[in-house]
C-alpha cells in the first residue's frame, strides 16, 4: 500500500493504517535525535509536493519534530535501540500524519503539556503539536503495543 511513497530516507514498504488517502511519506527510523534533521527534511519536502503552503509545511514539520523528539526523550527515554515510525497520507484535503514507537504504552490522559505560566525550558512539545495540527490524539496501535499519534493539518 506505501510502496508509491518516495523520500530520501528509508522507505518502509508497509503500511500499518486502515486510513484511506495516498501514502506521502513512510519512515522507519533509530529513535537517536541524530535522526531529528532527516526526518524534518523527508517530511518538508514530502508535503510540499503535496502543495502545502510554506507556514502549513512549517506547522506540520514542527509538530512531527516534536512529537519525535518526545518518543525519544520519553517513550525511549533516549535509549537509541527503539525505533519510530512516520507515515504521511494525503485523504483530501488533509494530511494524516502517524508517529508509531513500540514502547510501553502511555496513558494518553497522562499527556499533557505543562502550564505555560511555569517558566522554564522544555514541556512543550504537545502544546505546540495541539497549536500546529488541526487535531491529535493517541490511537490504539493495530498490534496492542506501543503508541500511536495521529494527528491532522487542513492543506491550506
Amino acid at each position: 500500500m506505501t510502496s508509491h511513497c518516495s523520500s530520501s530516507v528509508a522507505i518502509v514498504t508497509v503500511s500499518m493504517r486502515d486510513e484511506d488517502g495516498d501514502c506521502v511519506l513512510a519512515l522507519q527510523l533509530a529513535s537517536r535525535v541524530d535522526q531529528l534533521r532527516k526526518i524534518r527534511e523527508a517530511v518538508k519536502e514530502a508535503i510540499e509536493s503535496c502543495g502545502c503552503s510554506p507556514e502549513c509545511a512549517a506547522d506540520v514539520v514542527m509538530a512531527v519534530d516534536e512529537a519525535c523528539q518526545n518518543v525519544i526523550r520519553h517513550a525511549y527515554r533516549e535509549d537509541p535501540g527503539g525505533a519510530i515510525e512516520l507515515e504521511i497520507k494525503r485523504c483530501g484535503e488533509d494530511l494524516v500524519v502517524y508517529v508509531q514507537d513500540s514502547a510501553p504504552a502511555v496513558d494518553p490522559k497522562e499527556v499533557k503539556p505543562r502550564d505555560l505560566d511555569e517558566i522554564r525550558p522544555g514541556g512543550l512539545g504537545t502544546h505546540l503539536i495541539r497549536e500546529m495540527m488541526d487535531s491529535a490524539e493517541f490511537i490504539r496501535p493495530r498490534s496492542g503495543r506501543g503508541n500511536l499519534l495521529r494527528m491532522v493539518k487542513r492543506i491550506r
